[in-house]
This record gives C-alpha cells, sequence and structure tokens, in this order.
C-alpha cells in the first residue's frame, strides 16, 4: 500500500503533508524528531490519510494535496476537527 497523510503540529498548528509505502514507520520517524523536513516543529498528530495500490496515484494525490486546490480541499474535509481544535 502507498500512503499520503497530513500532520498537525501541536506546537504550531501547522499541516505537514507527506507520501510513504509504510505509514506506521514513517509517522514514528516524524513523532520522534527522525525527519529532518518536521524535527522543529513537533510534536505531530496525523489528522489525515488515504490509502493507494498504486505508487503513482498516491504520489499525484500528494502533489495535488500541497497545491492551493489540494489545500482547499483539506480545509473542507476537515472542517469540523479544524472548528472544534483551539488553535495553539
Amino acid at each position: 500500500m502507498h500512503y499520503v497523510y497530513v500532520l498537525r503540529s501541536l506546537k504550531d498548528s501547522g499541516f505537514y503533508i507527506g507520501y510513504s509505502a509504510n505509514l506506521r514507520k514513517r509517522l514514528t520517524e516524524h513523532v520522534t524528531g527522525e525527519s529532518f523536513a518536521t524535527s522543529h516543529h513537533g510534536p505531530w498528530q496525523l489528522v489525515y490519510y488515504e490509502a493507494y495500490l498504486n505508487q503513482a496515484d498516491a504520489l499525484g494525490r500528494e502533489r495535488y494535496l500541497k497545491s492551493s486546490a489540494g489545500r482547499r480541499f483539506l480545509k473542507a474535509q476537515l472542517r469540523h476537527y479544524l472548528s472544534e481544535e483551539p488553535l495553539s
């Protein structure tokens, strides 16, 4: 399986969008600070993910979610979560 995921920083409420073929391992890397891209903004919480059978589909979805249209989609998709969670 191939995963596209969204993390939210509990430190500054920022989002990180990523791809991994091993979601559990990648989340552990983010949480323990082993990932350079996210080590300075942790701790992190997984707030959304999608699973794909094909790597190219997952990478295409990651690219889309990182675009302005994709960020609008995520904001709409997570509207209830975002309205319930206070910002830091």
